[in-house]
């Protein structure tokens, strides 16, 4: 992303982007030190690890109820919302005297993770200019990817305060991000909720209609198994059992695939702009399910970093692109709460699956069957977007009038071409307008639906 263009976005997005980041960094703080915290109370590590898990139920289950709040109350006050009852939650976890009141407490933190989840995303969407969905996404992604690398760095710094202490800090992290939001956002007219009818309400059953929207949620599965659960799960272990190194050894693997993912979110979501979603998410997806199935062939340290950082690569090539597919779908012209929601449920149904599924494989067969197993996910989702519909919608030509000939007759009421670009540029001719329009295609296909 060039200096220029970056400075072109619009600073509400720079808001978001930020707030992302202390997310991440503070989430980074509490995730190293929750099983242990849990253990605290005299619980087994099943027990320790199921706040683990229904922090990440609670984001699946909760996930339409968030779709919902966004299309009915506006992107602006679920997101402060989902921020203030994540700190107000983590806070209080830091004075559980429980285990059972750290439950609850971590559930109620899934709730409101969900909604700003999904409303943040939407947000960003609406404010994001069409042409620049890609690089936003990009950008978005890598501060939140820097921040959960961060976390457990600043969170080893902070190690001798306690275990309570992360809990705090991550709070009034939260705290300050929302005040930082409010402030920025209250007056915003790009981020102010639409008027009754100002924008189309695009429900999930539509999205799902679409291919290229099945496509994202099944790609966006695989990522969440094999990159968010598979990943988190079973590296570790192979890192420690398979190849004898030390537990800090697996902090250094994954960083490595952040650092992967770093080395090319910018570019991927940039020039996903210029040359469509599709090269990308199938590339990407490709490179990440080498990297992954790499690892379970890991004879050695060397060979373990190398195909993390490959599958590094991959992942950080599709993710902006996965997301700004998304964005494509809804257009700027209409609320997709439902949508968003289904898109980020299908991450976190795989982040829950995954891990047991393949762990069970890995179990009865070992750790390379189960890691090629979750390459071949990555591998299937890369053939079905090779066969649906680019997302991204081009712009239309200059056409003279001449050409108009050569419009083939459709009913009114349908729409012909890319995105309904001749029935368009037929009007326009008639009113006497030009026919180089720059407008987006949503933009186009938006006006020529709404017209009697």
């Amino acid at each position: 992303m060039s200096d220029r263009s970056i400075r072109a976005l619009p600073v509400e997005i720079w808001v978001l982007v930020g707030a992302s980041f202390v997310i991440a960094v503070g989430f980074g703080l509490v995730a190293p030190v929750l099983p242990q915290f849990a253990r605290g109370f005299g619980v087994g590590v099943a027990a320790a690890s199921a706040i683990v898990s229904a922090f990440a139920l609670m984001r699946l289950l909760f996930a339409p109820v968030s779709g919902r709040l966004v299309q009915r109350l506006g992107e602006r006050s679920v997101y402060l919302g989902g921020l203030l009852i994540v700190a107000v939650s983590t806070g209080a976890s830091a004075f559980a005297q429980s285990y059972w009141q750290l439950l609850v407490l971590r559930s109620a933190g899934g709730v409101g993770s969900t909604m700003f989840t999904v409303s943040s995303l939407a947000l960003v969407i609406r404010m994001s200019p069409p042409g620049q969905r890609g690089r936003v996404s990009g950008l978005w992604s890598t501060s939140f990817l820097i921040g959960s690398v961060s976390g457990p760095l600043v969170g080893g710094a902070l190690a001798g305060l306690g275990l309570r202490a992360p809990f705090l800090i991550y709070a009034a992290a939260l705290l300050l991000a929302t005040a930082v939001v409010y402030v920025n956002l209250r007056h915003s007219t790009l981020a102010a909720p639409e008027p009754v009818g100002g924008l189309r309400l695009m429900s999930f059953r539509e999205g799902l209609a679409r291919p290229e929207y099945r496509a994202v949620l099944l790609s966006n599965f695989a990522n969440g198994a094999a990159v968010f659960g598979v990943r988190m799960a079973l590296v570790p272990l192979l890192v420690v059992e398979v190849l004898h190194q030390k537990p800090g050894m697996a902090g250094v693997t994954l960083t490595v695939f952040a650092a992967g993912n770093v080395a090319v979110l910018f570019a991927s979501g940039r020039l996903s702009d210029r040359f469509g979603r599709k090269p990308f998410l199938i590339t990407g997806s490709l490179i990440c399910a080498v990297g992954t199935a790499g690892l379970g062939i890991a004879s050695g340290l060397p060979w373990l970093l190398a195909t993390s950082f490959v599958a590094g690569l991959g992942s950080g090539m599709f993710t902006p692109a996965q997301q700004a597919a998304v964005a494509d779908v809804i257009g700027p012209k209409a609320r997709g709460g439902p949508v968003l929601a289904g898109f980020q449920m299908a991450a976190d149904l795989g982040t829950v699956i995954g891990p047991v599924a393949v762990g069970a494989v890995a179990q009865h067969f070992s750790y390379g069957p189960a890691l090629a197993l979750t390459g071949a996910l990555l591998a299937v989702a890369a053939v079905v977007w090779a066969v649906v519909p680019e997302p991204l919608r081009r712009r239309v030509p200059a056409v003279t009038a001449e050409q108009i000939d050569v419009v083939p007759e459709c009913p009114p009421d349908h729409i012909c071409g890319p995105d309904g670009a001749e029935h368009l540029l037929l009007d326009k001719v008639a009113d006497g307008a030009p026919t180089d329009s720059a407008d987006s295609a949503d933009e186009r296909g938006d006006r020529y639906a709404s017209r009697p």
